[in-house]
């Protein structure tokens, strides 16, 4: 079985996004990011492989036998947009995805260019129902 890339290291969050994130828009972005995520989730800022800063921690084990830590919120800025993972990708969720704005979606994965393209409100609510989800269906860490 594949051994999962997103484990939680030591390396600083404030160096990843200074040496990372390409446009002052995006670093800008980042502290904002880090600073609601830190408020919603109650957590510090981790980094979560080489490139996911993330909040909380909780422990998924699938019906496959795969088992992992994940952080509970996340997000990474990325060269073409900032991934934001807030979003548990399930088809019952995707109505907390009404009004968010500017958007494109991975399976579960949230890509924006930038955080004035969509509405803080929404996000809030949005990570706030996943977390809830996460703490129901999982352990935490």
């Amino acid at each position: 079985m594949a051994k999962t890339k997103t484990v939680y290291t030591d390396e600083d969050v404030l160096k990843f996004i200074h040496a990372f994130a390409n446009s002052e828009q995006k670093k800008q972005d980042s502290y904002a990011l880090i600073e609601l995520m830190k408020e919603m989730s109650g957590h510090e800022p981790k980094m979560w492989g080489p490139t996911i800063i993330g909040f909380g921690c909780y422990h998924y084990k699938y019906e496959s036998g795969h088992e992992g830590d994940a952080p509970m919120l996340g997000f990474s800025p990325r060269k073409a947009s900032i991934s934001l993972y807030v979003f548990t990708g399930l088809p019952e969720h995707e109505h907390l995805l009404e009004g968010l704005g500017k958007f494109k979606m991975g399976k579960a994965c949230i890509y924006v260019n930038k955080l004035s393209d969509i509405n803080i409100d929404v996000l809030k609510r949005l990570m706030s129902a996943s977390m809830a989800y996460l703490k129901e269906k999982y352990s935490h860490c």
